[in-house]
């Protein structure tokens, strides 16, 4: 939203901005007094009136300082380049809400304020799960600098950190080249420990399929006894089945060593 407004020459002046989120307030207002509540869309013209807020805040202290804006949502802290200052922000925002009797803000402060920040889940995935409903539950890929929703392009050397375009990168670069290294080193620890999972899972699958092998066929070893004992009356032919059966149960007990070494 914050980029958003520093590209629209119309919306980087103050006295747009304080009409713009007067505007959004009244819309959220006006979603939780009417008949039919729409505290989803009340949530969300909320949040994106504190967000004008913060924008007119940052233009009151001189020219450009929306780029300082931007910059302190994307920096992120030292050991793992979590956005601090973002996290802050949305939880203020949501704790900001007016109607506190709404069942999403209560189901939104359930979720957010035993998590400390820097766990999961952080205040941008629970808002953004609230705001676009089952959206939030489909395993969706966010920018890291603008936040747009199904971003592809990778960090080539980290393979961690998503964006939309070159241009996210760029603007992404003062804080991500501080722990690029670190993300790569986790992302190759975390390869080698998935393709260890798959070893372990393919060998477990053989053994799983071996031992399935052995106890179909032991059944109808023991089912040609039990028809043996149940038809002691036979004539010659019965004999010659019943010998037939104990020379073919023989064969299979004496088996089992030789197939099996081969096939493991």
């Amino acid at each position: 939203i914050v980029m958003l407004i520093n590209e629209n020459p119309l919306l980087v002046e103050e006295a747009a901005l304080n009409k713009c989120y007067k505007v959004m307030d009244l819309i959220c207002e006006k979603c939780m007094k009417q008949r039919d509540m729409n505290e989803v869309l009340a949530m969300k013209m909320h949040y994106i009136s504190c967000i004008f807020q913060k924008c007119i805040n940052f233009l009151k202290d001189g020219e450009n300082k929306l780029v300082t804006l931007i910059k302190s949502l994307l920096k992120g802290r030292a050991s793992d380049g979590f956005p601090v200052y973002q996290e802050k922000i949305i939880r203020e925002s949501i704790r900001k809400f007016p109607y506190c009797e709404a069942t999403l803000l209560q189901q939104l402060v359930r979720s957010i304020a035993p998590v400390e920040i820097g766990s999961d889940p952080t205040a941008f995935s629970v808002l953004t799960q609230a705001i676009t409903g089952q959206v939030g539950f489909v395993d969706v890929e966010f920018c890291t600098t603008c936040g747009e929703k199904g971003a592809s392009k990778r960090c080539s050397v980290c393979k961690m950190v998503i964006y939309c375009d070159q241009s996210c990168q760029k603007i992404h670069w003062f804080a991500h080249k501080k722990i690029c290294k670190n993300l790569k080193d986790i992302y190759e620890k975390q390869q080698l420990e998935a393709a260890k999972e798959k070893r372990q899972e393919e060998s477990n699958g053989k053994l799983n399929v071996n031992s399935n092998c052995v106890n179909e066929e032991q059944p109808e070893a023991e089912t040609s006894v039990c028809q043996e004992d149940s038809n002691p009356k036979d004539s010659v032919e019965g004999e010659k089945e019943c010998l037939q059966s104990e020379a073919g149960l023989q064969c299979f007990q004496d088996a089992p060593a030789g197939p099996q070494a081969s096939e493991e």
